[in-house]
């Protein structure tokens, strides 16, 4: 559902609607954030806590943890960045097509986007790793016989989580809602308890207490930054999950009941810690009744697979978008819903998610160890998320720059303090997710020059199809019955394929439709701007196809708009040509010859055209050719 189509639906009249459509953004949109609390206080306080505890310290990371929600996840996503959508969808790769659409070529923009695309990934292999590691670890509260088994069944529970996904979402999603809003009610409960037996901790709500804390703890508060950064880590997914429920929903899901809760449970643990200084050891399940601790596992343990669900979806729906927009090879994708376009299974994705999470866990062996690796990504892709909105207001909302870069700057310089304190987790594991961002850089790097090597190739070669059109004429090849249909990256020359075709096999069909595939600068086109035709000669059409980012495009169902052009497409009587290329490495051309192979090695993980285009299969005739690059 786009955001435009949910704030219809959820407007004053539909206030059911508009509860729905909250309660299923508590579960989708704040599932990451939400199992925050299960570390991140604990980690943020123990750098503090290592020369001895005192109040001073509580409050003032309690007070950190607070007002970097506010300001990070408050201001600036929810109050700020949901207002800047493509055409009701978010996320940094529509922010990217935005200003792509006033900068088109920039290669600035073209950095951002590999940058905040890499990192994201960076993050999502170890989001899964550390949230089901933290909610399973208080098993070893209920009793230390389990802590043999922690590492086990989490990997159980990851397998689990992975193995499921071909089925599709759709069935899960329904419980998400409730059992997250339950999961942040309780949280809110147990940090009420402990802000009742120890009410001093409300001095942390003074921003000074914050500011205090850095100025008097040097490095030391530099690294506690580093590890409250945790708290905020799910907020890239308001903005990339902006398109499944609209701007509405999302923010009355944040102040409602997301946000109080967060706050109260930060606050209890810093009571809780307060009052005993050893309960830093789990200050979150140490807050809860020891009759209760049990029922609250369980329920920690299903808070962290939806946390974990909601970022391999966003995965899956990032790696599409890339695909669109020419930043990584079309994978195998698979549908999931008959209703829903955007809940789609990525194969490839997925194992190699599984295959990474497994590494993690195994690597690191506790939530503790791996919230040194944690942080360094989402920052990075957050400050990434700035720079593009800085873009965004100077050239598509026409501000001045210097304005733009005051309104950016407050935040901005927040997002660099974090991003440099959680550079100090480097020797500790900080460089694993820096590690994969840098190798996923580089295969989107790659993967979008040597596209643009090969069709500069292929252009160069290739014979203007204005200059064809007379051979319709005065070839005296076989005239083959039905529609042959010619997919082409290049609208202005002739298709390879229908070349070989002519050469080889002696024939032209009785009609030609020549198609080019666009991915536009928008999440969606609507059936009306889908097709524009031209007709070029009696025998001969051009049809440039658009679709948009986060769609799959169905070439064959497109074709099925062109009958009101005349366009007879009967089945059986139409046959799909498509250009298989082979290539080779040229060390004298181009790119370096190691990254020639990469690019070699990308093409063959690519997904069949067939699938990409959903053309029928036995309708479907490849010609070949070799490209040096």
């Amino acid at each position: 559902m786009s955001a435009g189509s949910g704030a219809e639906i959820a407007g004053p009249g539909r206030p059911g609607r508009l509860a729905a459509l909250a309660l299923g953004a508590v579960g989708v949109v704040y599932g990451d954030i939400g199992t925050s609390p299960l570390y991140a206080f604990r980690e943020a306080l123990r750098p503090a806590a290592a020369d001895g505890l005192a109040e001073a310290e509580v409050l003032g990371v309690v007070s950190l943890l607070l007002w970097a929600i506010v300001l990070v996840v408050t201001l600036k996503y929810v109050l700020v960045l949901l207002r800047a959508d493509n055409r009701g969808e978010g996320g940094v790769l529509s922010l990217v097509a935005l200003v792509q659409r006033a900068r088109p070529g920039s290669t600035l923009v073209l950095g951002l986007a590999i940058a905040g695309a890499a990192l994201f990934f960076g993050d999502a292999i170890i989001t899964p790793a550390i949230s089901v590691l933290s909610a399973i670890e208080g098993l070893e509260l209920v009793t230390p016989a389990f802590d043999p088994y922690v590492l086990p069944l989490s990997a159980a529970i990851l397998v689990g989580l992975f193995l499921v996904q071909r089925r599709g979402t759709g069935p899960l999603a329904r419980w998400f809602g409730p059992v997250t809003a339950l999961w942040f009610s309780a949280m809110a409960a147990t940090g009420l308890m402990g802000i009742a037996a120890g009410p001093e901790i409300l001095a942390a709500l003074d921003p000074r207490r914050a500011a205090g804390f850095l100025a008097q703890h040097g490095i030391v508060g530099f690294t506690v930054l580093g590890a409250v950064f945790l708290a905020v880590t799910g907020a890239e997914a308001l903005y990339a999950d902006l398109g499944h429920f609209g701007r509405r929903p999302i923010q009355i899901a944040w102040f409602a009941l997301v946000f109080p809760a967060l706050g109260l449970n930060y606050l209890g643990q810093g009571a809780l810690v307060l009052a005993d200084p050893a309960a830093l050891a789990n200050p979150f399940y140490l807050l809860v009744p020891g009759w209760a601790l049990p029922g609250y596992v369980v329920l920690a343990t299903m808070a962290t697979v939806i946390a974990s669900q909601a970022v391999i979806t966003g995965a899956f729906s990032l790696t599409h978008q890339a695909m669109q927009l020419g930043l990584l090879p079309r994978l195998t994708v698979r549908h999931t819903s008959e209703t829903e376009t955007g809940q789609i299974f990525l194969p490839f994705v997925n194992l190699a998610l599984l295959a990474g999470v497994l590494l993690l866990v195994a690597a690191f062996g506790s939530s503790e160890r791996l919230a040194a690796a944690y942080g360094i990504a989402v920052s990075g892709t957050m400050a990434v998320t700035t720079i593009l909105f800085w873009r965004l207001l100077v050239d598509v909302r026409g501000w001045a720059r210097g304005t733009a870069a005051l309104a950016v700057a407050p935040i901005l310089a927040v997002e660099a303090a974090f991003l440099a304190a959680n550079l100090l987790k480097l020797p500790d594991g900080g460089a694993v997710p820096l590690v994969l961002a840098t190798i996923l850089g580089l295969v989107m790097w790659t993967w979008w020059r040597g596209t643009r090597q090969v069709s500069d190739q292929v252009r160069r070669q290739a014979t203007a199809l204005a200059s064809f059109l007379p051979t319709l004429d005065q070839s005296s090849a076989f005239r083959a019955p039905g529609l042959a249909v010619f997919l082409t990256s290049d609208a202005a020359a002739t298709p390879p394929a229908l070349l070989h075709n002519l050469k080889h096999n002696h024939v032209l069909h009785e009609h030609i439709v020549v198609v080019t595939v666009e991915t536009a600068n928008r999440p969606r086109v609507e059936d009306a701007d889908r097709v524009a035709i031209e007709r070029l000669h009696p025998r001969l059409d051009r049809v440039r196809m658009r679709f948009g980012y986060m769609e799959s495009p169905n070439v064959n169902r497109a074709l099925g708009l062109c009958r009101r052009a005349g366009i007879e497409v009967t089945g059986l009587r139409t046959t799909f040509f498509l250009g298989r290329r082979k290539l080779m490495a040229n060390r004298e051309i181009g790119m370096p010859l190691w990254q020639d192979r990469l690019y070699i090695l990308l093409s063959r993980l690519a997904a069949d055209p067939s699938d990409v285009y959903h053309l029928p299969r036995d309708r479907v005739v490849e010609l070949g050719s070799r490209i040096a690059i």
